[in-house]
């Protein structure tokens, strides 16, 4: 009897078998049945359109794909339900049904949905060891009962592998743990060590195409059963929109990554050029800058950049097209709104002024007609935030034309009503709605922007500013007539004050909806808290772009009856659900807590000394410095653009205008730098401290100052502590003095250039500008901690970490902030300015409800010991607020206030 041997091979099936074989060419992987990569499938899926969804992936069939690549990851979709319906509709079709399908999704209950619906042998993309391993290996096991192969991401705690050799040691680890701990077969297993985007102008980009290619060649050498795959489409972001260049990225790349043993990808399987069909100096320019040779100050990605254009211009001229000076009045105000250019806006706006009847008409027609156009496409997703606030621009300029005729007129009519002896009124316009952010918090970057986008869509904006009190919030609502309050803070302490105001609302018998907004409202503490003290509406708005909406509800007659009471019936039932939930939570008593402190052998640790003791104060730090130490992330977040940078601006949906955003912002840095408009003031401290129970006891010229901290007391697993900050220093029985050191950082000088900026109608610049202060604020306490850690202090004197290792806190020691979740106190502030005397050094003050003014302010402590981490104390209980309010000589009551977040 013969003897057959089963070759360790990749086999997956649809209706057909498909074995990768050694001799198998590149197996291509069809990208467009994905929400993310194709508009047109993301629209017919959220549209229910499923047969014509399936005429994508018949096309991608038809066009070669030989694995078919299905994605629901959008925030407007149930992605169980849609991954459900649609591979259920997919398996009744054999032309398609018949090759093996990929089952795409960032979160893992839609892979188990898909994984159970499909036939055959399928892929899962992705696991990956982001979450840690025991994450991984509950679902890798889950994928290999399935008898599904996998897709691993390079992807590990500290993020997404970037560089060759941490590609290749992530793939190797979770190779070691899926062949070794989860028994899965070696073959089941394809890597994607992640294709990023190159020629972006950022040279830390250029190596991207090597290191994948290099990564993919090691990998496949230490692992040979395994397979390697990518997104493809990745490499080539920088020319979105530019689709032959693309393609010829794309066949380059794949000639030299299959080459290194990649055995599959993600691409369009209908879009790929044969390689040697590729104009020879096209494909010299992607050979140059796929391999980064001479690249070196980025002149091999110029070279690219600039023969794309005259690619592009063979089929498509690529030129300022001025051809709209042409049209209308009417088309050219409306084209400047939406386009966000201000070129003309004056001289157009005269024109049309001497168009019309009267100036209120301009405003009125083609200037709301226009911003009309402008609210749409944002709410239906095809314009993003910044070039909103473009248009913004405009028409307050446009406006700014007309308000002097229009304020003529209206004393015209005056005097003559005056002359008649009769009675004038003036119509009632736009509904108004006031904005204001609440006493003792500054922060309103946000408002700012929920303002500009509410004034895009034809509202009249009263906008109060920060920190003001809750009468003249009220005053000018009444005296004023606005249709709605709207209320923004950032810290805790101003939900109390949002309370506060609902309460005076309804004691006064006012009438308008309130909306409440800003990073540390909730929707379920608007329901619990805010709207049970007034009954006239009370809307959570977590966004600018979801503000019109509601907006639009409140006011529009037919709709506000029934939008109040849907809001009012969901917020009682969230109220209800919270009141009467079970705690499912357990917790110890704080004794408990305090013996599971932290487990540190304090008898082997040496502190480290500073370099000084006391306090040291920076004027005018170079501001050149720390633009190198911003993290951009939270800037486009600022703008509601989400994504990871540099990686946003890549993006295929909102890499464009995030690009150009981060062109302006950069340019304005480069104005305000050069100009000298803001100055980065500091102060920095180190003492004597160590720690007695959760206090920390500091020695300061013969005096002792008390710092107090909160402990974790939500029970933990065996063997997991419950932490304080106070059991990252040395305890008073140690026998020896620890150290701890503290900061406070501000951007100083902001505000002659926002009130220049609001004069000129500049809401764009003037967000900018407030969102850049913020950053540099950041980037400053970043580079004091570096300082601190490296040399005044000097507990890691060699340290070497990259911008990115920095953004991700891989460094040792910590600098937590009072008010932030490991020390959410925020009176606590106060030994932290007393210290280090911050009003004296740095100008910065506390408000009533301790915000720091000016707004770009921050301020924490600096803790050495190797162990110290950042961590949440989560929900105390009764006995350690009552033992803390007792140690503080704080009345319960003041405690429970500035607690209340952390208290059941």
């Amino acid at each position: 009897m013969s003897k057959h041997t089963i070759h360790p091979f990749l086999r997956l099936s649809g209706l057909e078998p498909l074995v990768v074989r050694p001799e198998t060419n590149f197996v291509n992987v069809g990208e467009r049945t994905n929400v993310t990569g194709s508009k047109k499938f993301a629209r017919l899926i959220r549209d229910n359109q499923l047969e014509e969804a399936l005429s994508v992936a018949r096309q991608q069939v038809e066009s070669g794909a030989q694995i078919l690549d299905v994605n629901m990851d959008d925030a407007m979709l149930d992605g169980v339900t849609a991954m459900t319906n649609f591979i259920n509709l997919l398996q009744s079709e054999p032309d398609i049904a018949r090759i093996p399908i990929m089952i795409d999704s960032s979160k893992f209950e839609i892979i188990q949905a898909g994984i159970q619906c499909v036939q055959g042998k399928c892929i899962v993309n992705s696991i990956s060891l982001k979450e840690g391993e025991e994450k991984f290996i509950q679902q890798s096991h889950i994928c290999r009962d399935f008898g599904a192969a996998v897709v691993v991401m390079a992807f590990d705690e500290q993020g997404q592998a970037d560089n060759k050799q941490r590609k290749i040691d992530i793939c190797e680890r979770a190779y070691k743990i899926l062949t070794e701990k989860v028994g899965f077969p070696p073959e089941d297993i394809i890597f994607d060590p992640n294709i990023f985007a190159i020629a972006t102008g950022i040279e830390e980009h250029n190596n991207y195409a090597v290191d994948f290619i290099e990564a993919t060649r090691e990998i496949k050498q230490k692992m040979p059963l395994a397979k390697v795959s990518g997104g493809v489409s990745n490499v080539s972001f920088s020319f979105r929109g530019n689709d032959h260049v693309r393609e010829a990225i794309h066949s380059v790349f794949l000639f030299h990554a299959i080459r290194a043993g990649m055995d599959m990808g993600i691409v369009n399987a209908g879009q790929l050029v044969v390689y040697d069909e590729i104009e020879p100096v096209l494909k010299n320019l992607c050979e140059q800058v796929i391999l980064n040779k001479n690249n070196d100050n980025n002149q091999a990605t110029e070279l690219l950049i600039q023969h794309a254009e005259t690619v592009r211009a063979k089929g498509k001229v690529e030129v300022k097209d001025e051809a709209w000076r042409n049209e209308s009045i009417q088309k050219r105000l409306s084209h400047a709104l939406i386009n966000g250019i201000t070129d003309y806006i004056e001289a157009d706006t005269e024109e049309a002024r001497q168009t019309y009847a009267t100036p209120l008409e301009v405003i009125e027609g083609p200037l709301m007609d226009g911003m009309g156009i402008v609210g749409d496409l944002f709410g239906a997703g095809k314009m993003f935030l910044p070039q909103v606030v473009k248009s913004a621009r405009v028409m307050k300029k446009s406006v700014a034309v007309l308000t002097p005729y229009i304020e003529a007129e209206k004393e015209e009519r005056k005097q003559a009503h005056l002359a008649a002896g009769t009675t004038g009124t003036e119509a009632a316009g736009a509904a108004k709605i006031l904005l204001a952010t609440v006493k003792g918090d500054v922060h309103d970057i946000g408002k700012n922007i929920v303002g500009v986008v509410l004034g895009c869509n034809g509202y009249e904006i009263i906008d109060l500013g920060v920190m003001v009190p809750a009468d003249k919030i009220l005053d000018t609502a009444q005296r004023e007539g606005v249709d709605i309050i709207g209320l923004s803070g950032l810290i805790t302490p101003s939900l109390d004050e949002m309370v506060h105001i609902a309460h005076e609302m309804k004691r006064r018998g006012m009438q308008q909806p309130l909306l409440i907004g800003g990073a540390t409202t909730s929707r379920m503490h608007t329901a619990v808290k805010i709207a049970p003290e007034y009954p006239n509406g009370v809307i959570h708005v977590l966004d600018a772009s979801r503000s019109v909406t509601v907006a639009g509800s409140l006011l529009n007659k037919e709709n506000r009856e029934s939008f109040l009471k849907n809001a009012e019936k969901e917020y009682a039932e969230l109220k209800f659900g919270f009141d009467n939930k079970k705690t499912v939570k357990e917790y110890l008593t704080y004794p408990e807590a305090l013996k599971n402190k932290c487990n540190i052998q304090w008898s082997s640790y040496q502190p480290t000394q500073p370099s000084f003791t006391g306090v040291r104060s920076f004027k005018a730090y170079d501001l050149n410095l720390l633009r190198a130490l911003i993290d951009w992330k939270p800037f486009f977040i600022a703008w509601e653009m989400h994504g990871s940078f540099p990686e946003i601006l890549t993006d295929e949906i909102v890499g464009k205008e995030a690009t150009q955003l981060y062109a302006d912002a950069n340019a304005l840095l480069d104005q305000l730098i050069a100009e000298k408009w803001l100055s980065a003031n500091g102060v920095v401290g180190f003492w004597q401290a160590n720690s007695k129970n959760d206090s920390v006891l500091i020695q300061d010229s013969g005096e002792t100052t008390t710092l107090h901290f909160l402990r974790q007391q939500i029970r933990k697993a065996a063997g997991q502590p419950n932490l304080s900050l106070a059991d990252f220093i040395a305890p008073v029985d140690a026998g020896y003095p620890d150290y701890i050191g503290a900061f406070a950082v501000t951007i100083d000088g902001i505000e002659p250039h926002i009130k220049r900026m609001e004069e000129a109608h500049d809401d764009y610049n003037k967000i900018m500008l407030q969102a850049l202060a913020d950053r540099l604020a950041e980037a400053f306490a970043e580079a004091l901690h570096l300082q601190t850690r490296t040399t005044w202090w000097g507990y890691n004197p060699s340290e070497q970490l990259s911008n990115e290792d920095l953004i991700k806190e891989n460094y040792t020691g910590i600098r937590p902030a009072p008010g932030y979740p490991a020390c959410p106190d925020h009176t606590e502030k106060y030994p932290l300015f007393n210290l280090l005397q911050v009003t004296e050094h740095t100008g910065i003050q506390l408000t009533e409800n301790l915000a720091m003014y000016p707004a770009s302010s921050v301020c924490g402590w600096y803790i050495a010991h190797p162990q110290s981490q950042y961590f949440g104390v989560g929900k105390i209980q009764r006995d350690q607020l009552e033992t803390y309010a007792a140690q503080k000589n704080m009345p319960l009551a003041e405690a429970e206030k500035w607690l209340r977040p952390n208290l059941d």
